[in-house]
């Protein structure tokens, strides 16, 4: 007749499709089986698989490590943990040791590490995020299901936070938490949990995210409602971020590893550019 019909639907491993023309027995036409690709093949603008270790050191290790130790001996307010957080908290702890024990870098005994930077530090698995806080220079955030459609940030070291605390986002939803973005909005928090969703232990994936700033202070809070008083910047403030997928316990692992560079170490068309960006 020409008549046609659309239906869609959801698939999330694959589809068997055939093509049956009318009164074919079963065994007439064979089904062919298309895959579907996971979410995070399709990530968003900005992201990239990262090919490569996510456990930076930098010349910048010292000084930044050095700033960690004074917040968490001062018991600034850089890390939280959730109930549901313990057993991704742990896993993390356990990967990390693992990684740095293979690294040339540190010195890995039974009951403690040694930097880079010559400080040792003790071990301490029932605190793993605050002794992670101690040996690398990455922040850590560990996000879980809340079990209504939405990852929540259930646990964190966070030394170096751009402009909000942990303190207001710990517990909330990744809608809840990005409120104060502008361009944060419904669509994008579909897509991010369909990244999120679809994020394999074996795929990891990183950007780069970036903003100017007054003052180099890597500790640089700030809550939801104080307005930003960075209009003289001075200082281009980046940071490498990496999604992984934990293979226990299926929490996604969110690191930040920051850095911070005077804008008169940049050309001069960089800082233009730099500014058109951040004031369209």
């Amino acid at each position: 007749s020409g008549n046609t019909t659309s239906k869609t639907f959801s698939a999330t491993n694959y589809v068997d499709i055939r093509l049956a023309l009318g009164g074919e027995r079963d065994w007439d036409f064979d089904w062919v089986r298309f895959n579907v690709l996971p979410a995070a093949a399709v990530p968003l603008p900005g992201t990239l698989p990262l090919n490569e270790d996510w456990l930076l050191v930098d010349e910048a290790f010292a000084g930044q490590m050095a700033e960690r130790d004074r917040l968490l001996a001062e018991g600034a307010p850089v890390h939280g943990m959730t109930d549901i957080a313990t057993d991704a908290a742990r896993e993390t702890y356990d990967i990390v040791l693992e990684k740095l024990a293979r690294s040339a870098a540190y010195r890995v005994s039974a009951d403690a590490v040694t930097r880079p930077d010559g400080v040792t530090v003790t071990l301490n698995r029932t605190a793993p995020l605050l002794t992670l806080g101690r040996l690398i220079q990455q922040d850590l955030c560990l996000m879980l299901p809340d079990g209504q459609g939405e990852h929540l940030l259930a646990g964190a070291i966070l030394c170096f936070p751009a402009s909000w605390t942990l303190a207001e986002k710990l517990g909330q939803p990744m809608s809840r938490i990005h409120v104060p973005v502008p361009k944060y909005d419904a669509n994008i928090t579909r897509r991010v949990q369909r990244l999120l969703d679809g994020l394999q232990p074996d795929r990891p994936i990183w950007r780069m995210n970036h903003n100017l700033y007054a003052k180099p202070d890597l500790f640089h809070p700030r809550t939801a409602a104080a307005p930003r008083s960075d209009a003289v910047p001075h200082y281009l403030r980046a940071e490498h971020q990496c999604l992984i997928r934990l293979p226990k316990t299926r929490a996604v692992l969110f690191t930040i590893h920051t850095y911070v560079l005077p804008l008169t170490a940049l050309p001069p068309e960089a800082i233009a550019s730099l500014k058109t960006a951040h004031n369209p």
